[in-house]
């Protein structure tokens, strides 16, 4: 299923405002005037909202470049202070920033509606997203949406078509920075921006990660032995946030660069999406991608009973307790597999 419809804004910057002319005035130059003016906003409006390589602005955002580097030498340095209390808050905190978060959130519940919750769960699981720092849900709904809609053509944001580093990470460390642009990638999540629950968690969608990283903290130091609690809550941090999240994004980027490379293609989708085990392993099943990408709108993506697929469990868990309801399962012809919409 492609992405919805873009609901596009004239931007006022660009277009000036017309002028009334009575049909006495209407003339052929005039007509071919109004012809320009149009494709001219038309072609405007689409560049605004077009991702991948050639229409990023091909420099480094060294905002989101030092940031990354800053929670990349901090995953090192946890590795010199390891411990059984510090690797259980890793897993946990993994859960809920991936599985919970990513995995059921923002990928099979925002994006693409694979199922029903009420509404303060569906913010609850949100949040646990923004602890994944990777951005605000109304940037990661609209650039997945985006890539459904050009997967693997123009305008894909992280094709491997574009270079294998590019799809992994370089798309996020170049190019303009999205996040804030509520309006502009609203186009493609306009069900998120008319919701004032996920506009305010788009907008401060760093608090959740920034309070976890202080309770870490707190953790740390309450469970040292005395004279070392300063060290304590720093090292239990560098393991519950800059390891994690890091480890997180690696396994979130792989989505979309190994999977788009490595693996088996068990439907003719339209893009070079392929069903990727140990993706799968690290991201609790976002890894059957070829799966995915034939039944987009599938809350289970591990389609035979060997394709581990923890987030949809997860899903499943919460319809038994009364939380999940109206939940899409693709219907797999082992015989004669077909992508969704195909006769």
């Amino acid at each position: 299923m492609l992405a919805p419809e873009i609901e596009t804004e004239t931007p006022h910057s660009t277009v000036a405002s017309p002028t009334r002319t009575s049909p006495a005035q209407i003339t052929p130059e005039s007509i071919e005037a109004a012809r320009q003016l149009a494709a001219e906003v038309a072609r405007k409006v689409k560049q605004d909202v077009r991702m991948g390589r050639e229409h990023q602005e091909g420099r480094i955002n060294w905002i989101t470049a030092i940031v990354m580097g800053i929670f990349h030498v901090g995953a090192i340095a946890a590795l010199f202070f390891w411990s059984w209390a510090h690797v259980i808050v890793f897993c946990v905190m993994y859960l809920f920033a991936i599985n919970v978060g990513i995995g059921m959130a923002y990928h099979r519940l925002l994006t693409h509606r694979g199922y029903r919750t009420p509404r303060w769960v569906e913010y609850f699981i949100t949040a646990c997203g923004t602890m994944a720092l990777e951005g605000g849900p109304i940037f990661w709904v609209a650039t997945h949406r985006v890539h459904h809609q050009n997967s693997d053509h123009e305008g894909d944001p992280h094709t491997p078509h574009d270079g294998t580093w590019w799809a992994h990470a370089g798309w996020i460390v170049s190019g303009r920075a999205l996040h804030s642009e509520t309006a502009l990638l609203g186009r493609y999540a306009p069900d998120l921006t008319r919701d004032k629950g996920h506009v305010w968690l788009s907008k401060y969608h760093w608090l959740p990660l920034t309070i976890a990283g202080f309770l870490q903290i707190a953790l740390g130091a309450a469970l040292a032995p005395t004279g070392h609690r300063l060290l304590g809550g720093i090292t239990m941090m560098l393991w519950g946030t800059c390891l994690r999240v890091v480890c997180g994004l690696h396994a979130t980027w792989l989505v979309n660069s190994a999977t788009h490379l490595w693996g088996k293609r068990r439907f003719e989708t339209r893009d070079d999406s392929r069903n990727n085990w140990w993706v799968a392993i690290l991201t609790g099943g976002e890894g059957w991608h070829n799966n995915h990408h034939a039944h987009p709108v599938s809350a289970r993506h591990g389609l035979a009973w060997y394709e581990f697929d923890v987030n949809y469990y997860g899903i499943w868990l919460l319809s038994k307790i009364g939380l999940a309801e109206k939940i899409q399962i693709a219907k797999y012809d082992k015989a004669d597999p077909k992508p969704a919409g195909v006769l």
